[in-house]
């Protein structure tokens, strides 16, 4: 078995407050800590399901000077997370304004329900129904 385990996933956000409205108050996670970097001119904020110390979480980048969002490389693909009721959350984020490019239906070739959402920066996020 490795020594090694997934610590977090680091985004860059345009605008850090929608974000942390995004992830805490729409998908659920907690705010683990935040901390400015006057010197660096930017703020790393980690958010997640459980403690660090044995969950994987997120790291939203901050740069105080971005001018503009920024572009999705062509090599991400997407977060997921698993939630009981995939049509009931789907409601009440459609209803919150988040886009949903990929409504809630069973996977191309196979019978997971899945469905694709999109954070305030354009991130992908996959929702698998784990019923």
């Amino acid at each position: 078995m490795s020594q090694f385990r997934l610590l977090h996933t680091m985004l860059r956000v345009y605008d850090l407050e929608k974000s942390l409205d995004f992830y805490t108050r729409l998908l659920g996670m907690k705010l683990l800590r935040r901390n400015d970097y006057e010197g660096g001119r930017f703020t790393l904020a980690f958010v997640g399901y459980g403690d660090e110390k044995d969950t994987a979480v997120l790291e939203l980048t901050h740069n105080w000077d971005q001018a503009e969002p920024y572009a999705i490389g062509t090599a991400y693909g997407h977060i997921a997370l698993g939630v009981p009721d995939i049509h009931a959350t789907c409601e009440q984020l459609a209803k919150e304004g988040v886009k949903i490019p990929r409504p809630p239906g069973p996977m191309k070739h196979g019978t997971t329900v899945i469905a694709f959402i999109e954070d305030p920066d354009g991130y992908k996020v996959e929702l698998i129904e784990t019923k």
